[in-house]
């Protein structure tokens, strides 16, 4: 999708729907899977603690496009 709006540009919105729809249909596969959520919960209930105690914030970091 990113390839896609790279190369086209304002007609983005047109030309690139079925890798929008491709995106939209890998999310919410995430997003509905109990287990990734969890995961993903778990994850940041860790690091707001860990901010809690030092009051240092952790670097998120950097992913790269894969494009």
């Amino acid at each position: 999708f990113t390839k896609c709006c790279q190369e086209t540009g304002l007609l983005m919105v047109v030309k690139c729907r079925k890798e929008n729809t491709a995106l939209k249909d890998c999310l919410v596969g995430y997003y509905s899977d109990p287990l990734f959520y969890e995961e993903c919960k778990t994850e940041y209930l860790k690091q707001r603690e860990e901010y809690r105690a030092t009051g240092i914030k952790k670097k998120r970091p950097k992913f790269t496009s894969n494009v």
